[in-house]
């Protein structure tokens, strides 16, 4: 019930893939810049998928695990257009109202948030696109690799998305 995987690049696809295989198992996951599940089949349509050339479509899931998105609309290394197929992929979890919120970080990115919550306003999907952002994990530290300290806080986010009451 409250147990939440997270992960950047492979490890958001191996999140998408967790969270898509058991989904009885996890509260929500937080994908940063990965692959939807089941979006590519080898080596190389894994490589096409990351540079956004299509590959399978996502599959989507009957259980959908609650889902926050983060990705740069600069990132060359996985293409930004996978965010938007991990949104298709939640299938499901669509069927609730969306919003759709512009902002700026602290660091000054600009950013969209889109957000669909259920009639209950339970958060199900909740998707960052982050304006000038690369391949790198949102509001991390200058000191790490694969980090932009610009923004916003993709840590914080995903805590406060995963924290946030049900229902």
């Amino acid at each position: 019930d409250r147990v939440f995987v997270a992960g950047l690049s492979a490890g958001g696809a191996m999140a998408a893939t967790l969270a898509a295989t058991h989904p009885s198992l996890f509260a929500a996951v937080g994908i940063h810049s990965g692959l939807p599940h089941g979006i590519a089949h080898d080596m190389p349509s894994a490589f096409g998928a990351m540079r956004g050339q299509g590959g399978r479509a996502p599959r989507r899931t009957e259980g959908s695990v609650r889902m926050i998105i983060f990705h740069g609309a600069a990132d060359a290394t996985v293409h930004p257009s996978n965010a938007e197929a991990l949104v298709a992929a939640a299938g499901p979890a669509l069927r609730g109202t969306s919003r759709r919120e512009k902002g700026r970080s602290a660091g000054g990115r600009a950013y969209s948030r889109n957000l669909v919550e259920a009639a209950d306003g339970t958060p199900l999907v909740e998707s960052w696109r982050i304006e000038g952002a690369g391949h790198a994990w949102s509001g991390g530290r200058p000191e790490g690799s694969y980090t932009d300290p610009a923004g916003p806080d993709a840590s914080a986010e995903m805590v406060r998305f995963f924290l946030q009451p049900r229902g």
